[in-house]
């Protein structure tokens, strides 16, 4: 009865996009609007994506660590795997088959579909499946029948869960599939407790060869004790530094390779470091020299070189916040208009400063207004000014508006979204004609000026409920740019401290600001930069010892009232609640947690210990989990 079911309602859905979404699976459900919007062959019989045997063989050459650390589990788990009419396989993360075993009958069966070495099983290559499914949303997934999308898989029954690195990267796909028939729900526990056990092991092997590579650079810094060099892993992460080095920046252990050549240091030599056991290179030496003039980000308009690029802020090192500024860098020599969108606090008028200052117009006015802050019966006289008597209490004079103000320079009007809709209207009419008309005046003044708006609000959604003109939306959205929140550039955040301070001479002293920096990275920042701002200003004020290292750091962020994570204290509850939100791997992970949280007596330096992964982990795991 089920099986006629999820046919007809796959049937349905094929011919007519119409499905039932109380009674099927949302993962299965989204996995299917993914198929339809890709236009995926419902009906195709066979997986037509294979790789050649010499593709295949530099697929296995390229995932060889993956292959031999799966193997060993897979081989456990044969006899069993046979007995049972089932098959297993590992699946590199772009979906193709790079290994299986299992039994032979069901192995032929798979064949027939091109189920087998060097096939792609992806959802764009075959539909709804759940090693392309697994590897879409990063969980587990079991997938039955007609649950699949092509009518290749409607006999099958499959399990799968992907490979996750520590940082949440994909490895690849563990999948245990079988004749629908015969199907259990022990495979899904199956794959996911086998996942599990290769992430922890590839953890010990990453952990050895960070001690080899220690090894390595200690006999380095014997033999090059004046030297500057560091020695970084694999992701470019500072595991070794020399003496001089060390001396400079104290904190250099852990740091980023971008972050280190932030301090002003630049390479000028490199010698990778290699195993003996797969003659794979495990790191890199390098050596360096210190850059003779100090990186600034700010120069002055008189005296920076020609063709620099001027930033009055912090840039920082995140990807996302450069791409930001490369937006800038190539819309600012043009007189485009600018929608700069970003929520309160992230700096959009410091971008907006950016665009002017690095413009032809830099040399004229820069003039700022927040729309939000005005009151809308005076909007219009603030933008467009007053003639002399225009009306009662207006100076005798008359007021040249913001418009006329910014004359051959810029005007940034900041949370444009707040403007009422008449002056929408004239503002439309602005942009339109490049002429304003003062409130009781009769002549037209010309203007030469470049807009520049911006808003934290959902502009889109505003034009959809007509709280915005859509012709004034297109008018002003030409060339869009988007500004991060801090919580998407947390590694900027101790260029942004050492940055903000300089700038208000608050001092920071070295002992304790490294841990301050980690604590400070954990916390979300609603608020954003400004938000960051107030907490030094207010960090400054109430604890001027803390920031020469004289008091205890964690009363300081007490006192702060900073939501960070904290040692648990016991007893541990389980939330169940909590529970039905956590998939397979997640839920086989926080039992281990509280395992060893027990063990340890609610000691999160130990239990990371015990588990074998960093603590900054363990603590982004304890949130996530509700601990």
């Amino acid at each position: 009865m089920e099986t006629t079911f999820y046919f007809d309602t796959w049937k349905r859905f094929v011919h007519e996009g119409v499905l039932d979404k109380a009674r099927l699976d949302k993962r299965i459900l989204e996995s299917w609007y993914r198929c339809k919007k890709e236009r995926v062959n419902p009906y195709l019989n066979k997986g037509m994506h294979l790789l050649t045997e010499k593709e295949l063989h530099n697929k296995k050459a390229q995932n060889s660590l993956l292959i031999k650390m799966t193997d060993p589990y897979l081989k456990k788990m044969d006899p069993m795997i046979k007995s049972s009419g089932m098959m297993a396989l590992l699946v590199d993360p772009d979906g193709y088959v790079l290994s299986l075993l299992g039994n032979e009958k069901t192995l032929k069966d798979a064949r027939r579909i091109n189920f087998m070495e060097g096939v792609r099983w992806t959802e764009a290559a075959v539909g709804t499946n759940a090693i392309g499914t697994a590897l879409e949303t990063k969980e587990a997934v079991m997938i039955q029948g007609h649950e699949h999308y092509s009518v290749a898989s409607h006999q099958w029954s499959c399990s799968a869960t992907p490979i996750l690195d520590d940082n949440g990267g994909l490895l690849g796909v563990i999948d245990v599939s079988c004749p629908v028939d015969q199907s259990h729900p022990f495979m899904i526990g199956m794959v996911t407790s086998i996942a599990y056990a290769i992430e922890k092991e590839l953890i010990k092997r990453s952990h050895s060869k960070e001690i080899t590579l220690l090894l390595q650079a200690a006999q380095l810094a014997e033999s090059h004790h004046s030297q500057l060099f560091i020695v970084c892993n694999q992701h470019k992460q500072i595991i070794s530094a020399s003496k001089p080095i060390r001396e400079k920046i104290p904190h250099v252990i852990g740091m980023n390779l971008q972050e280190m050549l932030h301090n002003r240091y630049q390479i000028n030599a490199e010698m990778p470091l290699y195993l003996n056991e797969d003659n794979g290179m495990n790191g890199i030496c390098l050596f360096l020299s210190e850059v003779n003039t100090p990186y600034k980000h700010v120069f002055s308009s008189s005296t920076r070189p020609a063709g620099s690029f001027v930033f009055k802020g912090e840039c920082g090192i995140s990807e996302v916040f450069r791409r930001t500024l490369q937006k800038v860098k190539l819309v600012a020599p043009t007189d485009a208009t600018v929608f700069i969108s970003g929520e309160t606090g992230t700096g959009k008028e410091m971008v907006a400063r950016a665009i002017h200052e690095n413009s032809p117009r830099k040399n004229s006015p820069f003039i700022s207004l927040n729309c939000g802050a005005i009151p809308k019966d005076l909007m219009e006289s603030e933008l467009f000014g007053y003639a002399e008597g225009a009306f009662t209490g207006a100076k005798r004079q008359g007021y040249k508006g913001k418009f006329e103000q910014a004359q051959r320079g810029t005007i940034f009007l900041d949370e444009i979204g707040e403007i009422p809709h008449t002056m929408q209207v004239a503002l439309l009419r602005v942009l339109q004609e490049k002429k304003v008309t003062t409130i009781g005046g009769t002549k037209e003044v010309p203007l030469d000026i470049r807009i520049i708006t911006a808003t934290n609000r959902d502009i889109t959604d505003l034009v959809k409920r007509r709280e915005f003109r859509e012709d004034l939306y297109y008018r002003l959205n030409v060339y869009p740019i988007d500004v991060p929140p801090l919580r998407n550039r947390k590694e900027d955040i101790p260029y942004l401290i050492k940055h903000i301070c300089q700038k208000n001479h608050w001092g920071i002293g070295s002992t304790d600001i490294q841990d301050l920096i980690t604590r400070l990275r954990d916390y979300d920042w609603p608020g954003n930069i400004r938000e960051l701002t107030n907490l030094l200003e207010r960090l400054h004020i109430m604890l001027p010892e803390q920031l020469s290292g004289h008091l205890p750091l964690e009363h300081s962020l007490e006192l702060l009232n900073l939501n960070h994570p904290s040692h648990p204290e016991y007893p541990i509850e389980e939330s169940s609640a909590e529970e039905t939100r956590l998939n397979a791997r997640e839920k086989i992970q926080r039992d281990l947690m509280l395992d060893a949280l027990k063990r340890t007596n609610g000691n999160v330096t130990a239990a990371a210990k015990f588990l074998g992964i960093p603590r900054s982990t363990f603590y982004k795991r304890l949130k996530k989990f509700g601990m």
